[in-house]
């Protein structure tokens, strides 16, 4: 039920947006956006200010007025909160923070394995790839279990944009300057995530189990921390 659109140009976000809908309502065909894709295009680079460039053509609907909403593919998969929902933090927002949490370290581990570095570095990155992205697994189904369907407020939103941007500043890195650079992000990341748990998550925590598996997540993170450490002093 939610369609988005990237760009380096918002304008081409919005007129990809304007078109996808005429094409939903039955106002194009694909053929005709397609075409009109290119003419809006060139009339913004000329200087036209076309409509469909400028603004949304129509007034976005939230989730639970979509005409079908979607079901995730992956089970228990985070939904997105409604726009301007401010309730305290419940059960559903504590996953999404931990889903997002694994999310960083994963993407940051496979970057750091397409670089040539040395061997103790990419055992490690393997080993963060593979100990998060179960860690996540799990938590998606715990979610199942307790009935708490992970919940991407803007928190959320602004932990998954803070990893993008320190993941930023690791990709153009390789060798000795990667990896001196990693072990630095990893020995913070790991510790403002224990942070987050031991401040934010689990007095937040409502469920038992997911408390439980709060502090079972913290262990590793800490492992992660010690070790990322011990990496660290040596480069």
């Amino acid at each position: 039920g939610e369609m988005s659109a990237r760009c380096d140009l918002e304008g081409h976000n919005i007129l990809t947006l304007n078109l996808a809908k005429d094409i939903i309502s039955g106002k194009k065909s694909v053929a005709q956006a397609r075409k009109d894709f290119g003419t809006n295009v060139v009339d913004d680079v000329l200087g036209k200010h076309p409509i469909y460039v400028e603004k949304l053509t129509f007034e976005p609907q939230t989730m639970a007025k979509a005409a079908f909403p979607d079901k995730p593919i992956i089970p228990g998969s985070p939904i997105r909160s409604e726009a301007g929902e401010t309730k305290a933090m419940g059960d559903a927002e504590v996953l999404a923070f931990v889903i997002a949490a694994d999310d960083n370290e994963v993407l940051a581990a496979a970057e750091a394995q397409k670089k040539d570095i040395s061997k103790e570095v990419m055992d490690y990155a393997k080993m963060l790839h593979m100990e998060h992205g179960k860690n996540q697994k799990t938590v998606m189904g715990l979610g199942q279990k307790i009935k708490s369907t992970p919940t991407d407020t803007k928190a959320v939103d602004d932990l998954r944009v803070k990893g993008a941007q320190d993941l930023s500043k690791l990709v153009p890195l390789n060798g000795k300057e990667f990896e001196k650079a990693y072990m630095d992000a990893m020995v913070i990341g790991h510790n403002d995530v224990i942070s987050m748990i031991d401040g934010k998550l689990i007095p937040a925590t409502k469920n038992g189990e997911l408390k439980k598996q709060l502090m079972e997540t913290r262990e590793h993170v800490t492992m992660h921390l010690e070790k990322a450490k011990k990496i660290q002093a040596n480069l």
